[in-house]
């Protein structure tokens, strides 16, 4: 496929997504390559990322430190 193409493939298959997680991930992504791309990061992003941030934990989206440890403890062990 050429560039094109592509995009016009990206573009149909993002119409038909409704998974609000997976719709989340590519805005990030899409964030992260912006971010990147200046390596610098503008406030209005940064204010963005925070409310994000802060409407997760405020949702219980996330671990405590005691988990993490837990969590980390386990990483190789397989």
């Amino acid at each position: 496929m050429d560039l094109q193409a592509d995009i016009q493939w990206i573009q149909k298959e993002l119409s038909e997504v409704r998974d609000p997680n997976l719709i989340e991930a590519f805005k990030n992504l899409l964030k992260y390559r912006i971010k990147n791309k200046s390596n610098t990061i503008d406030l209005e992003l940064y204010n963005q990322e925070l409310e994000a941030s802060e409407k997760e934990i405020e949702e219980g989206h996330f671990h405590t430190q005691e988990q993490v440890r837990k969590i980390a403890s386990q990483w190789g062990r397989k």
